[in-house]
């Protein structure tokens, strides 16, 4: 499932390649989706990509907003 999703996004963005960006955030809500899929699993990437998404609205002030570590990377971390 991750893979095809990982395709998914990678399809759509090949397709919008041409038009304004308009994302409020860094990355953009397709390339922290795709992490998020390549560093988590299926569930918790479908969270955190929907979350993402709800948030990347005219209201919101954007910024840096990185794909959460995962509980490995923490631990190396400290």
């Amino acid at each position: 499932m991750k893979r095809l999703m990982i395709k998914f996004i990678d399809l759509y963005k090949h397709k919008t390649t041409n038009t304004n960006p308009t994302c409020r955030y860094h990355p953009s809500c397709s390339t922290y989706s795709r992490q998020a899929y390549e560093k988590h699993n299926f569930f918790y990437a479908s969270l955190l990509s929907f979350w993402r998404i709800l948030r990347c609205n005219p209201l919101s002030k954007g910024g840096f907003d990185p794909v959460p570590k995962t509980r490995k990377e923490k631990k190396e971390g400290k």
